[in-house]
């Protein structure tokens, strides 16, 4: 008896979702896909927020049910959506994530160096592609942003995508923040095709507008919460020291795929080129991260253990807000204490103590802006309607510096 490739997956947010195509059942059934799973959507936010615990493939699942929607509405208007093209959206979407390594963006950067998640996602699908016979082609066009119907990448990348309406959404299903939640049901009906761009329909303004704000408030309630910030920001200390130390030749408890990241430095060029890093890549997720977190707890060298331990018991650093840099002196004074009271010194009180900053752009001009068509046939950007409560001063990046220190 042949399987069914049918599904129908309950999703907390959306409701009922359908897979309703053979080819997108066999791409979530691929390995690839199914380690989304152990990839944690807000990385270290559950924290702060408990119920902060989704995983990559949920958001990747409610942005491809968005997308379907999207393209029936579209559609529905007039826009020519063949079936392939149809199918190949879904999949774009639905892969959109799947170069994320463990903990998400926290450790983007870190883990692999000067690699970012799309480009791994282009190189995965690229992969499962050659596995599928090329099936992937019309997808990875659309993906990149070279298929000539500019709406449907419009919808997978842009400032008004599916993923975007599905993070917000779900993140703030999750947490419990209420002001990140967003009429997407409006945003999609509302949405329209013009000179083969996406653009919305001008009695969606105020819907476009509400997004806008929800993204904004997000990013300060959540995404950058400064005990967020400072748990993340240990996150990384914590696998800076341990690469450190794995390169001057330690030993240090790792999965063989965590292992041969950290036994190397590794650039964009390097890992594009070379096949075996992908296959590494492709076996880290959250469990690699977390079980050796939990065994360097116990490890000889007093940095990397006592962070270690510190995270595990969410015992954190303080962390310090400011719209101005943090004075030297301030810096200094913090050291030595630590100094005096641990014995630490040199580069060893740099995991302890640091300084960063976090940017929240709310909207960005010179991206691909959210475009209003009127009913006049005039094309307005958001940030340019008449009166509207989104205007050009919320494309002004907003930067706060943090300051983190022990508790001495």
């Amino acid at each position: 008896m042949t399987e069914s490739k049918r599904k129908i997956i309950n999703d907390p947010v959306y409701g009922f979702i359908t897979i309703d195509h053979p080819l997108i059942y066999d791409i979530i059934q691929h390995p690839y896909y199914q380690r989304l799973r152990r990839i944690s959507q807000m990385a270290l936010a559950c924290l702060v927020y408990p119920g902060a615990m989704h995983t990559r493939l949920s958001h990747s699942l409610g942005a491809y049910h968005l997308m379907g929607l999207a393209l029936r509405e579209l559609q529905n208007k007039g826009a020519e959506v063949t079936e392939e093209e149809n199918v190949a959206a879904r999949i774009a979407i639905l892969l959109h994530d799947i170069g994320h390594g463990p903990y998400s963006h926290t450790l983007e950067n870190t883990i692999v160096e000067d690699v970012i998640h799309e480009d791994i996602s282009a190189l995965i699908m690229e992969k499962m592609n050659e596995e599928m016979d090329g099936d992937l082609d019309l997808a990875i066009r659309i993906f990149r942003g070279d298929y000539p119907k500019k709406f449907l990448h419009q919808l997978v990348s842009s400032q008004l995508d599916v993923d975007r309406m599905d993070y917000l959404n779900r993140d703030s299903f999750y947490t419990g923040v209420h002001e990140g939640v967003i009429g997407y049901d409006r945003i999609i009906k509302m949405m329209i095709v013009y000179n083969d761009e996406l653009m919305v329909e001008e009695k969606g303004i105020h819907s476009i507008e509400k997004f806008i704000i929800a993204r904004r408030l997000m990013y300060w309630q959540v995404y950058l919460h400064k005990t967020v910030l400072c748990a993340e920001n240990m996150l990384i200390k914590i696998f800076i020291r341990a690469k450190e130390l794995a390169l001057h030749g330690e030993k240090l408890f790792a999965s063989p795929a965590l292992a041969f990241f950290m036994q190397q430095k590794t650039n964009g060029i390097i890992f594009a080129a070379d096949p075996e890093y992908l296959a590494h890549f492709c076996q880290l997720d959250d469990f690699d991260i977390l079980s050796a977190i939990k065994v360097w707890a116990n490890h000889r060298d007093s940095v990397l253990s006592t962070l270690c331990r510190w995270l595990i018991e969410r015992r954190l650093l303080k962390i310090k807000l400011s719209n101005n840099r943090f004075e030297t002196m301030e810096l200094e004074e913090m050291r030595e204490a630590l100094s005096k009271k641990s014995g630490l010194t040199g580069t060893a009180l740099d995991y302890f103590i640091f300084t960063g900053t976090a940017v929240n752009r709310t909207y960005n001009v010179t991206d691909d802006n959210i475009n209003i068509l009127f009913k006049n046939g005039e094309i307005k950007d958001i940030a340019s309607v008449d009166n509207a409560l989104i205007n050009k001063s919320v494309s002004i990046p907003i930067k706060k510096f943090y300051f983190c220190y022990p508790r001495v």
